[in-house]
């Protein structure tokens, strides 16, 4: 089984980043970008004796604990 982790700046965070990537885009000619954010991708591959509910309660534990900073970011796990 596999586990896919986003984690993103929260909305009202700002995203120095972000801007930055989304004013080099536009100088390279893309336009009609109306905002752009920037944040991280994990994979997980997790052992196949694990329930899909064990499974999604450990890595949502390991996403809050160690990958994201709850204070900033916010997070979306998926189950493959």
């Amino acid at each position: 089984m596999k586990a896919r982790i986003h984690v993103t700046l929260k909305p009202s965070v700002l995203d120095p980043q972000g801007q930055t990537i989304q004013r080099a885009v536009e100088t390279l000619g893309f336009q009609g970008i109306e905002d752009l954010r920037q944040g991280k991708y994990f994979e997980l591959t997790l052992a196949d004796t694990l329930s899909a509910e064990q499974a999604q309660v450990m890595v949502r534990e390991i996403a809050a604990s160690v990958l994201a900073n709850p204070v900033i970011e916010e997070f979306n796990v998926e189950l493959e």
